[in-house]
C-alpha cells in the first residue's frame, strides 16, 4: 500500500517531508518515483529551453515530438521480428528518427538556404506522415501502448530514475562547461563565428541535447507533452528575471515545482474521488497554470509592459 494513499492535498506533502526527513524515503513509493523521475525531466528541459527560445527554435522541438513516431515504428518492425524485443529498442529508434529530424532540417537550411521555420515545417510533416503511412500499412492490429505517445508515469520503475538523472547530469554538464558559447551562439551567432567560436558545433550540439532529452521523457510525459517543459518554465521565469543565468535557474525550480504540485493533485484526486487522471497531463497543466498566476500577480503589481513595449533577455559579460 502506497504511504500517500488516501491523503489529500496538503496532507501528501506533509507525508512526503515526513518521509524524506526520516529518511524512510530510501524505499521509493511509486509517487517518489514519480516525482523525481519528473523533476529530473523538468530540470533537463529547462537547462535547453532558454537557449532553444532565444535561437527561435521552439517549434524544433514541437517538430521532434511528431517526427519521433516514425522511429518508434521502424524500431518496433525489425525488433518485433525476432525474439529481442524489448521497450529499450523503441528508444534508440527514437533517438535515430530524432537525429535524423535534426540532420535533415538543418542540412536544408545550410545547403537548400531555406529559412529554418520553413525546413521544420517540411521536414515534420513529411516525416510524421511516413509514420502515419507505417502505422496504417503495417501495424494495425497493433497497440504500441500509452507509453509511445502520451507517456504513462504510473508505470515508472528505478531503472528510469537512473535514464532520468543521466540526461540532468549530461544536459547539466554540457552547459557549466559550454555556457559561454551556448550564450553568445543563442544571442548572436554571427558576432560568435567573429569571434573565432564554432557556432555551427554549438548549434547542432543544442539539437542533440534536445533530441535526446526528448527521446529520454517520452515513456514519462509522451513525445506530446515534453514541448511544455522546455518552454513552459522559462516563459514564466522571464516574467520577472531578464538575466540569463537567473533564467535558468527559476526555469527548473518553477519546473520542479510544477511537478510536485501536479504529482500531489493527481494523488489527491485518485484518492478523494476515485478518479484516475494522467500524471505527466497534469503536470503540464500546472506549468501553464504557473505562468497564468505569474502573469496575473505581474499585472497586478504594475509590471507587465505596454502593448508597444517588448520584454527582453539581456545578459552582460558578467553573466
Amino acid at each position: 500500500m502506497s504511504p500517500y494513499w488516501g491523503v489529500d492535498f496538503f496532507e501528501f506533502f506533509a507525508v512526503f517531508f515526513k518521509r524524506l526527513f526520516s529518511l524512510e524515503i530510501v524505499h521509493l513509493a511509486t509517487d517518489e518515483i514519480q516525482m523525481i523521475v519528473l523533476s529530473c525531466i523538468a530540470i533537463s528541459c529547462a537547462l535547453l529551453g532558454p537557449f532553444l527560445v532565444l535561437k527561435k527554435m521552439a517549434m524544433f522541438a514541437n517538430s521532434l515530438s511528431h517526427t519521433i513516431l516514425i522511429g518508434i515504428v521502424i524500431a518496433f518492425l525489425i525488433c518485433s521480428q525476432g525474439s529481442m524485443f524489448d521497450f529499450t529498442h523503441l528508444l534508440i529508434g527514437a533517438l535515430c528518427a530524432a537525429l535524423f529530424t535534426a540532420l535533415c532540417t538543418e542540412g536544408l537550411v545550410k545547403y537548400f538556404r531555406l529559412t529554418e521555420d520553413a525546413s521544420v515545417g517540411l521536414i515534420f510533416t513529411f516525416l510524421f506522415a511516413s509514420g502515419i503511412l507505417l502505422v496504417t500499412l503495417c501495424m494495425r492490429d497493433v497497440h504500441l501502448g500509452v507509453e509511445s505517445v502520451m507517456g504513462n508515469a504510473d508505470a515508472l520503475v528505478l531503472s528510469d530514475v537512473r535514464t532520468a538523472l543521466y540526461l540532468v547530469l549530461i544536459n547539466g554538464g554540457v552547459i557549466f562547461l559550454f555556457y559561454r558559447h551556448f550564450q553568445l551562439s543563442s544571442f548572436d551567432r554571427a558576432f560568435a563565428q567573429v569571434l573565432g567560436l564554432p557556432g555551427n558545433v554549438f548549434h547542432f550540439l543544442l539539437l542533440f541535447l534536445v533530441a535526446i532529452t526528448c527521446t529520454g521523457a517520452f515513456r514519462a510525459v509522451g513525445v506530446l507533452l515534453v514541448l511544455a517543459f522546455l518552454v513552459g518554465p522559462y516563459l514564466t521565469a522571464r516574467l520577472f528575471c531578464h538575466r540569463l543565468p537567473r533564467i535558468l535557474g527559476w526555469s527548473c525550480l518553477i519546473g520542479m515545482g510544477a511537478v510536485l504540485c501536479g504529482v500531489a493533485l493527481t494523488r489527491h484526486i485518485l484518492s478523494m474521488y476515485d478518479l484516475p487522471l494522467s500524471t505527466g497531463g497534469m503536470v503540464v497543466c500546472m506549468i501553464g497554470v504557473i505562468y497564468f498566476l505569474g502573469l496575473g500577480v505581474k499585472k497586478a503589481m504594475g509590471l507587465c509592459p505596454k502593448p508597444h513595449q517588448r520584454t527582453k533577455v539581456l545578459w552582460t559579460p558578467n553573466d
